[in-house]
């Protein structure tokens, strides 16, 4: 059996990162319009999205207006806690 390559970047650290990238119609320069973009990053440095946003800066022509970025990581370590001699994991 083979694990994923996405459970592996999980476990390196790797958080699934969200990125709301806003950008200008290149026709039409006062309207803005929505692209989503998604991966697995590292935060706070977020290579693959810095990358993604470099080759949209030199390759497309819409310019962009602006990034929101959520990240979160996936998998973390278990809470475990003693509540009247049982143990529950959250």
């Amino acid at each position: 059996m083979q694990v994923s390559p996405d459970f592996v970047r999980q476990l390196r650290g790797y958080g699934l990162t969200t990125a709301q990238i806003l950008y200008r119609i290149p026709d039409h320069r006062s309207l803005v319009q929505e692209y989503i973009w998604q991966d697995y990053d590292l935060f706070p440095k977020f290579p693959a999205l810095t990358k993604f946003l470099t080759f949209w800066e030199e390759k497309l022509d819409g310019p962009l207006h602006s990034v929101t970025v959520a990240h979160a990581r996936l998998i973390k370590p278990a809470q475990m806690r003693t509540i009247d001699g049982e143990y529950r994991l959250q």
